[in-house]
């Protein structure tokens, strides 16, 4: 086990460049004195560790050191081509591909078998059920402008059903709920934006390139967005015992609580929009919105609006 912390407290110092000695232990569940040994054991073994005073002090590396690639594992192998398998069903890459064959080669013929099943243990399969391949071209062509540092341009439909066309600097593919998103810095609106890729019509590359801004996408900014407490509304819903599984998979088993009289009982918060109303209604007659009544009212009145529909085309 130590051994193991040693290493990961050098990855760890490679990727983070500085570290408080109280984050490693928090991290690694352990007292800072034993952190402060483990230092020691690394410097007495070749590591060029660092302490740095101040108030923006830390532990750090000398700058420039690097770990040797042979200290990956068999094991550190299977994991990397495991994940590149499970993104490829739904982004296939042809350099990706050649990867997850020159890691295979570097294993032993020995190993070979024990290799290629644990690279088969589980895959995450991203793929969509029906018409991958306009997805695939989407992510194509932005692949590339992310690598060629060339700006693409398409026609969007936002969440209201507004249309506009954008030029946007793209600068990162975003995988989330088994749906794409392109985080890029809009034209348009100055400022960087999530697009929701199902959302993207006649996806081309521009003809002007881009110098790609410094982002820390270590903290997620578009879930910072998402997760803003000014834009989201807190909710209390009741659904049908029926619907309970369905509620479970969205909230949470621990957020499905029974209100004593067979019903449950969820308190979600999401950002309020045509997207929310649309979600509510997906239940059916299976939930009942009890808080905020204004939201209450919303979903009431677009389901009157259906059944006035579907009795109009009836009487025609």
């Amino acid at each position: 086990m130590k051994l193991e912390r040693l290493l990961s407290i050098v990855v760890l110092l490679i990727n983070r460049r500085r570290l408080q000695a109280k984050d490693l232990a928090d991290i690694f569940e352990v007292s800072i004195r034993t952190i402060y040994r483990d230092i020691d054991t690394l410097g007495q073994a070749g590591i060029p560790v660092v302490t740095y005073q101040g108030a923006s002090g830390g532990i750090g590396l000398a700058e420039g050191y690097r770990l040797d690639r042979n200290l990956l594992t068999d094991k550190d192998l299977a994991s990397i081509v495991t994940a590149l398998r499970s993104i490829s069903t739904t982004h296939t890459n042809t350099a990706r591909e050649l990867l997850v064959e020159k890691l295979s080669s570097i294993v032993p013929e020995a190993k070979n078998e024990d290799f290629q099943a644990s690279t088969h243990r589980f895959i995450v399969d991203y793929s969509t059920w029906t018409h991958p391949e306009a997805l695939q071209q989407k992510l194509n062509v932005i692949d590339q402008g992310i690598d060629q540092l060339q700006c693409i341009r398409f026609a969007y439909c936002n969440a209201e059903g507004a249309q506009s066309y954008r030029t946007v600097d793209p600068h990162t593919l975003v995988l989330k709920k088994h749906v794409w998103y392109l985080y890029a810095f809009c034209h348009e609106r100055n400022e960087f934006r999530m697009f929701k890729l199902v959302r993207m019509k006649d996806v081309t590359l521009a003809a002007q390139h881009f110098e790609r801004k410094s982002i820390d996408l270590q903290d997620r900014p578009w879930q910072q967005d998402w997760s803003r407490p000014d834009n989201q509304i807190s909710m209390t819903l009741k659904f049908h015992a029926r619907a309970r599984h369905l509620a479970e998979e969205w909230f949470g088993i621990e957020n499905v609580l029974p209100d004593g009289n067979g019903y449950y009982i969820s308190q979600v918060a999401f950002p309020e929009d045509n997207w929310l109303y649309g979600f509510i209604l997906g239940f059916g007659a299976d939930v009942e919105v009890l808080e905020p009544f204004h939201i209450r009212d919303k979903v009431c009145q677009m389901a009157e609006q259906i059944v006035q529909k579907y009795k109009t085309a009836t009487q025609t």
